[in-house]
């Protein structure tokens, strides 16, 4: 969940607070959800049993004061795992694919035991197998040049709510809660804004994107019945509504993505929903129950987009395949069980086996589709999830979220942990392929910090840190080392590799050591035009 709150008995005010709305449909309104959780004031009413709902939280809050900024990091230092328990990826596939993607298995001795300087020596002299490095000895020498200097800054006057790179690398794609979508031209290794696109039919704030798989058009969701459809190159701006024919009032759509030829937009949302709009039939040709509450994440496998994944507030992250998916009879092929919490992302890593989810448990764990949970992990799950009486967007985080023991019946691979899961919906991916073998997991972060998980190990191997509230997107480059930050405190940031002699004192690694990126702006960040 990634909204003020599901009431149908309030509305949205302008700066994102739900203000009163008092009619006979109050009397409806179910309190069953909110009221364990904090979210809702209740007073007495016209009658001696009359309530009404005058005020819900909201994780847009304008006040200052208010923890809804996202500025709940400096009180909140996630624990980190010292020691991951790494039995159950020691004996699974993915650690030999990881290691013959990243050098680490089969490389030349060369590599493994020498020091850059020797290892070009014995290049050049055509020691290297087949006189080059591989793929994999290359992405171990990139491994070494992570980003760890902040190298731009383009600043806003609300949150930065989404931002990613397009597959090509050419395009980075901000949209923040001013309802403007940016669009930055990141090829020769520039990042100017190029294009800003102001979102129509939004409510509250622009949720979700992502760009088509030709790169020409982009798609983005918000608090709407339509998932909106818009050019990148042009003139005009030609936006495109899909209609997804909710079935309920007040609908919100967390999670999008398009599969891989472009003709279905895939859809989650509040009611616990997928959706599925098919453009070139122009109608929704799915909608479909999934999960027992929102809908908070959903993503296609692979390219072949046949099998695809959701995960919700359940904390249950299932699998569904595209070819045997009736609304009538809506069964996924598996499930996923472990997480104590709803899940807040999915990423695929891409070859229709494997995915990380993110979670309000504050962990990120680690999958295997062929490893599927069974009635005890899943009913674990769910109870573990029901029995959370706290809100993540605006309590602190309990110390029995904390605990390592595992749910009876967790079929996860890997758990990680050191980052917080506050206020948003934050997102984690696995590293790209091309530049570093998909060796790292990395995220954003409640504290203000993008996060970098080595993926064999679990530990962290990298913190970037300086902004001021929690990160809600991360994006990293496909081809470049270089990863964008898209943060609530407004700003927008591009982290690169710089030799440490360059910015001895801009080196990241340590939590308390600032950044010295010149001129600051109010919000003590280097600013691009707006």
């Amino acid at each position: 969940m990634d909204s003020p709150g599901n009431s149908s008995a309030s509305e949205a005010s302008p700066y994102g607070r739900y203000e009163p709305r008092y009619s006979e449909e109050d009397d409806d309104v179910d309190l069953a959800y909110f009221l364990p959780r904090g979210q809702v004031r209740l007073v007495q009413g016209g009658g001696e049993t009359s309530l009404q709902l005058i005020h819900t939280l909201s994780d847009s809050d304008d006040d200052n004061d208010s923890p809804w900024e996202g500025r709940l990091g400096d009180r909140y230092n996630p624990p980190v795992d010292s020691n991951p328990d790494t039995r159950e990826l020691e004996c699974n596939e993915i650690k030999t694919q990881v290691e013959l993607a990243t050098g680490q298995l089969g490389s030349n001795k060369i590599v493994q035991e020498h020091s850059f300087p020797r290892m070009l020596h014995q290049r050049e002299r055509g020691l290297c197998h087949h006189g080059s490095f591989s793929p994999g000895e290359r992405s171990r020498v990139v491994s070494h040049f992570l980003p760890n200097y902040l190298s731009f800054t383009d600043s806003y006057f609300h949150k930065a709510f989404c931002g990613v790179y397009s597959k090509d690398g050419q395009i980075f794609m901000s949209a923040c809660q001013d309802q403007t979508i940016r669009l930055y031209d990141c090829r020769y290794g520039c990042f100017h804004k190029f294009k800003s696109i102001k979102a129509r039919d939004v409510g509250w704030s622009v949720l979700d994107v992502a760009f088509t798989p030709d790169g020409n058009h982009f798609l983005y969701s918000s608090w709407s019945d339509y998932i909106h459809i818009c050019n990148i190159y042009g003139e005009g701006d030609t936006h495109t509504a899909l209609d997804l024919r909710p079935d309920q009032h007040s609908f919100i759509v967390f999670s999008i993505a398009v599969s891989s030829d472009g003709r279905e937009v895939l859809g989650g949302a509040n009611n616990g929903c997928l959706y599925i709009f098919d453009r070139e039939q122009n109608r929704r040709v799915l909608q479909m129950e999934s999960h027992d509450n929102d809908v908070n994440a959903v993503a296609f496998a692979d390219t072949s987009s046949h099998i695809l994944f959701s995960g919700g507030d359940d904390a249950i992250c299932k699998v569904w395949d595209r070819r045997t998916m009736r609304e009538d009879d809506p069964k996924p092929v598996g499930a996923l069980a472990g997480h104590r919490d709803g899940i807040t992302f999915i990423d695929s890593k891409g070859d229709a086996r494997y995915l990380i989810t993110n979670s309000k448990d504050q962990t990120i764990k680690l999958w295997d589709i062929r490893r599927f949970s069974g009635r005890e992990g899943m009913e674990a799950s769910r109870q573990a999830a029901i029995q959370e009486y706290w809100d993540y967007r605006w309590q602190q985080v309990p110390k029995k979220a904390w605990q390592k023991l595992k749910l009876p019946g967790d079929s996860s691979v890997m758990t990680y942990r050191g980052h917080g899961v506050l206020h948003t919906l934050i997102r984690c991916r696995f590293s790209p392929a091309h530049s570093t073998g998909q060796r790292y997991i990395y995220s954003g972060c409640s504290t203000g910090k993008v996060v970098i998980y080595d993926l064999l190990s679990g530990q962290i191997v990298k913190k970037l840190s300086s902004h001021k509230a929690c990160v809600r997107d991360v994006s990293w480059h496909p081809f470049e080392q270089k990863i964008v930050s898209s943060s609530w405190d407004g700003n927008l940031r591009l982290w690169q590799y710089r030799p440490i002699e360059y910015f001895r004192e801009d080196l990241l690694d340590s939590e308390d050591c600032p950044t010295t990126t010149p001129p600051y702006n109010s919000y003590g960040a280097y600013s691009s035009s707006q």
